[in-house]
């Protein structure tokens, strides 16, 4: 049903008969589009952007450069929180 990475087009059907596959394919960085039976495009779905590096090649990179910065004991609790703290969804407020 659906190749690798590339923009992929399936019908609603293929959709709800097997949509753990189609995430497991986005997660792979494929986009899918979601198709009536009339072939006209109702939905994309792709993995969100992230921006930003991941602090493991942040501190990857200071080792090299010898840095002598010390984080404190509850870094890693303290960047969890903020981690945690913007994963919540996005709810803009009403135009209307």
């Amino acid at each position: 049903m659906i190749g690798g990475m590339a923009t992929v087009r399936i019908t609603e059907a293929e959709l709800a008969r097997d949509v753990r596959a189609v995430l497991e394919k986005i997660e792979r960085g494929n986009e899918v589009i979601i198709e009536r039976e009339d072939h006209r495009p109702v939905a994309v779905i792709s993995s969100p952007h992230r921006s930003g590096r991941p602090i493991t090649d942040i501190l990857r990179e200071a080792k090299q450069r010898n840095s002598t910065v010390m984080l404190d004991e509850d870094f890693g609790k303290d960047l969890e929180e903020i981690i945690t703290s913007h994963q919540q969804a996005w709810n803009p407020p009403s135009w209307d």
